[in-house]
């Protein structure tokens, strides 16, 4: 993480006049007004996107990064390669890329810190040299590691990030967005030792054999008062700070309210004017803050739809027991939607497989599906299926079954040939029959002579 206020100060000041506001793609999302490029505020239980500004276009990290560095570090301990234990001698590497505007451990050639430390170390203060010693230990190499970190991002479904150091360090090619690192956060939050890193507001680093006691503190305003106060959120539950020239000052956090969990990344942001105050306002912290309790108070877990009456019929036929069959809906969809959304506007576009079918019908056949959406977003899809069973008349069955035969093409073109060849037989005994039929003249003749022979 870089240290240049002043720089900082003005760039940012400027970039204030010209941010633009958030777009509202997500249902009933109201404009903030956020002071930031890019924002996203996602629900972390159920992978929704409750606040969208620009929240899927690229964006630079900054040390933001070193979420994923930490993320696979714990990988590497849960999977047996790693204890949070273990001896790391800080390599030649450390200090790879880094340059004296990157804030560092000054960590010594040969000196020797345990992973645990080393994590500390990497979320708290943002050390730049920590962060390559533990990518040296996972995977041998920095650009081992960095191809590690863009398989896992690929594996957690980012789809425009890509990285190119384990540190956050400007890169053209080194850039992700705010839902990707969204998706990075929430892994992260399944590991407790990141959980209880990440709400450390301090933490003193034992003396080593090259080095004395060192106090190191969170950076993240929303868990500790030492770099700024008036911030401090109680709600929140880890984060990690980023500050570049490119990338402005960024925030990822993530806060716990009963069960819910919701996680917030601000890009773009830094010291803003405030309306009434004179101070200008940490624009990451304060927009994070922000966005999170504007997602706990104006967000609920609702049950758009569940088992309910029919909502369409389906003709029947071979059956003298109904004529028709009901539909309705199986199972229920489940979002977290704005408190102020009216549910009567969601809209339920119902498609039959067939507006026809025959009998047997069984309860519960599957007949369509129902489609909820609300402003070309589609929550969902629930199966349509029969409310009753309607059973088949064996009667009309083999009545149709009878018609149908001699409906076939082939059945017809059969029975014709067979009709075409009995008229010919028929025609040819006809006349065969005839001529050898006596004719009435002669047999009159010969049965009336009454003469005699000489």
């Amino acid at each position: 993480m870089k240290k240049y206020p002043f720089l900082s100060l003005i760039l940012l000041f400027a970039l204030s006049m010209s941010l633009l506001p958030a777009s509202a793609v997500v249902p009933g999302q109201e404009d903030l007004d956020l002071f930031c490029t890019h924002a996203v505020l996602l629900d972390a239980n159920h992978g929704e996107i409750l606040y969208d500004m620009r929240a899927t276009e690229k964006a630079y990290p900054a040390s933001i990064t070193k979420i994923m560095t930490a993320l696979l570090v714990l990988e590497a301990i849960e999977y047996g390669q790693l204890s949070l234990d273990t001896p790391i001698t800080a390599g030649e590497t450390r200090m790879q890329d880094v340059t004296y505007s990157y804030v560092n451990g000054n960590i010594k050639l040969g000196e020797v810190l345990t992973a645990e430390e080393l994590l500390y170390m990497t979320l708290l203060p943002s050390y730049a040299d920590a962060c390559n010693i533990l990518a040296v230990a996972v995977d041998g190499t920095i650009e081992d590691f960095v191809d590690h970190m863009n398989r896992k991002a690929a594996e957690l479904g980012c789809q425009n990030t890509h990285f190119t150091n384990p540190v956050g360090i400007h890169n053209e090619n080194h850039y992700s967005t705010p839902y990707d690192l969204a998706l990075i956060m929430k892994a992260c939050l399944e590991y407790d030792t990141f959980l209880r890193i990440a709400q450390t507001p301090k933490y003193t680093l034992r003396a080593t054999e090259m080095s004395g006691p060192r106090e190191m503190y969170n950076s993240n305003a929303l868990v500790s008062t030492w770099n700024h106060s008036g911030y401090l959120y109680e709600k929140c539950i880890g984060g990690k700070t980023g500050n570049t020239d490119e990338a402005g000052r960024c925030l990822v956090a993530a806060a716990e309210d009963n069960d819910e969990i919701l996680i917030s990344v601000v890009i773009g942001s830094g010291p803003m004017p405030v309306p009434g105050e004179e101070d200008l306002k940490q624009g990451h912290f304060r927009e994070s803050k922000r966005l999170l309790e504007y997602g706990f108070n104006n967000f609920q877990r609702v049950t758009i739809t569940k088992d309910s009456e029919p909502v369409e019929t389906v003709k029947v036929t071979m059956s003298r027991q109904a004529d028709e069959v009901n539909v309705k809906p199986q199972g229920s969809i489940t979002r977290t939607l704005p408190k102020s959304m009216d549910l009567n506007d969601i809209e339920t576009k119902i498609t039959l497989y067939a507006k026809e079918v025959e009998a047997p019908v069984e309860a519960g056949q599957v007949m369509g599906i129902m489609t909820l959406s609300y402003n070309g977003e589609v929550y969902g899809q629930l199966d349509l299926v029969a409310v009753t069973s309607v059973e088949r008349s064996e009667l009309l069955y083999k009545k149709q079954q009878f018609f149908q035969f001699f409906q076939n093409e082939g059945v017809r073109i059969i029975l014709a040939v067979v009709l075409f060849l009995t008229a010919i037989v028929i025609l040819k005994l006809t006349v065969f029959r005839r001529k050898r039929r006596p004719k009435a003249g002669a047999a009159s003749r010969r049965g009336n002579y009454k003469g005699t022979r000489m």
